[in-house]
């Protein structure tokens, strides 16, 4: 081997240790030096084939990961001690073919370059720099280091800044599981108010139609959010209610029905309203309603049906037939005006929001996101929904649980939860 060889990343956590505790499960603190959160190694074959360095890494709570002062040397099987900065500098020699100028880059002493030079030279057991009348320049050991510990050097700084950038919420990819309309309805102001705070994170939006399918992909990991009409418990996944959106009566504006204030559930009995398919959340929780209360049975059989609000809302308005759909946000008069929406204040509401494999794992901009979302929907004219916030604490999400994951009158019955093209 002619060169270096980067030998990669040993994690340093052992027995499950968490960020900001040391490998031995001590926490990080005033008073004591950091324990290693993980090594990268160095291995110069040119010098030794026990020659490896092993530059320790921990966890700040100040400024994310960044390298541990301390590294290890194994030189001829003997444990010493060089310093990350150690490395740096001497990079910052070769390139430079100067110890002053690099003592003048660094704000130090000649000396002080000069002694972190002979450290490592001591641990590798070979010269290498040669002096020079003008300054100084690598042995071929010294080349071999230099490219060895410039290429993990850069490396290793590059992930740190990744690293770094993840935990602040200022990089990455958010990917979202939704239906093909829920971002028009639910997300579009929190799409642009993200960007504008977040322009370095990538949003990335996957369409599914059925929530098993919607469930697999925030279970595999391939998805870290998933919007959805909140449904029963699914094992491994946590759903958080957002808003809950009230049921109306669509309606074309020269329809009788049109005029009233408001109508009551066993008013449906006798419409054959537009309908959502047998297998949406949204369907089977509104029969669900219907079919138990006291004022009539379920309405008749629809000859016209739907996949999703937006079609419903749009036929609705072209005269085909009344449809029962939640008030959805953003959806305004002027821009239909020949659509009339009568309450139905009598039906519980529709609670959707997010599912998340947990939530305390999401990444930074992963819960960045959810909570734009919670604020947008929150900053409407109000007449959309109740807004609920988003994250629920342990004992609220068990009780959504019990119910069958229906929030405020739901009636648990174990229909399982559908994103739809929006939450359907």
């Amino acid at each position: 081997m002619s060169r270096g060889e980067y030998g990669g990343w040993e994690d340093g956590r052992r027995g499950g240790a968490r960020p900001g505790c040391s490998a031995r499960g001590g926490r990080v603190g005033a008073g004591r030096h950091p324990e290693p959160y993980g090594r990268v190694w160095f291995r110069v074959a040119a010098l030794g084939p026990a020659t490896i360095f092993a530059v320790s890494v921990h966890p700040s709570q100040s400024s994310g990961f960044l390298p541990n002062p301390l590294a290890t040397a194994w030189v001829g099987g003997y444990r010493t001690r060089v310093t990350l900065d150690d490395l740096r500098v001497f990079v910052a020699v070769c390139e430079a073919g100067s110890l002053s100028a690099v003592a003048r880059d660094l704000g130090c002493t000649q000396s002080a370059v000069s002694q972190r030079v002979r450290r490592l030279e001591r641990e590798a057991g070979i010269g290498l720099l040669e002096r020079r009348p003008r300054g100084v320049a690598p042995t071929q050991a010294g080349r071999i280091l230099h490219r060895a510990a410039s290429d993990g050097i850069d490396g290793l700084d590059l992930a740190l800044r990744r690293l770094a950038d993840l935990r602040a919420g200022d990089g990455g990819t958010v990917r979202v599981t939704t239906g093909a309309t829920t971002v028009r309805h639910f997300m579009a102001g929190a799409v642009v108010a993200f960007r504008a705070r977040h322009p370095r994170v990538n949003l990335e939006f996957q369409t599914e139609s059925s929530s098993r399918r919607c469930f697999e992909a925030v279970a595999d990991g391939s998805s870290e959010l998933a919007w959805i009409t909140l449904g029963p418990p699914v094992r491994g996944i946590e759903q958080h209610p957002v808003v809950r959106l009230p049921w109306v009566l669509a309606v074309r504006a020269d329809d009788p029905l049109a005029e009233r204030e408001r109508i009551e559930p066993g008013e449906l009995a006798g419409i054959r309203h537009i309908r959502l398919p047998e297998n949406s959340t949204s369907r089977m929780r509104l029969d669900g309603h219907l079919g138990h209360r006291e004022a009539g049975p379920v309405p008749p059989p629809s000859t016209t049906s739907v996949a999703d609000w937006d079609t419903a809302l749009l036929l609705a308005e072209l005269g085909v037939g009344p449809a029962v759909v939640p008030r959805l946000p953003g959806l305004h008069a002027a821009a239909h005006p020949a659509l009339r929406l009568v309450p139905i204040a009598a039906l519980p509401p529709l609670a959707t929001g997010w599912a998340v494999r947990q939530w305390e794992a999401l990444s930074p901009a992963a819960v960045a996101f959810a909570e734009t979302v919670t604020a947008c929907l929150g900053g409407g004219d109000g007449t959309e929904g109740e807004v609920l916030g988003g994250r629920q604490d342990p004992a609220q999400r068990a009780a959504v649980h019990h119910r069958g994951g229906a929030v405020e009158g739901g009636e648990g019955d174990g229909v399982e939860a559908e994103p739809g093209r929006a939450p359907a």
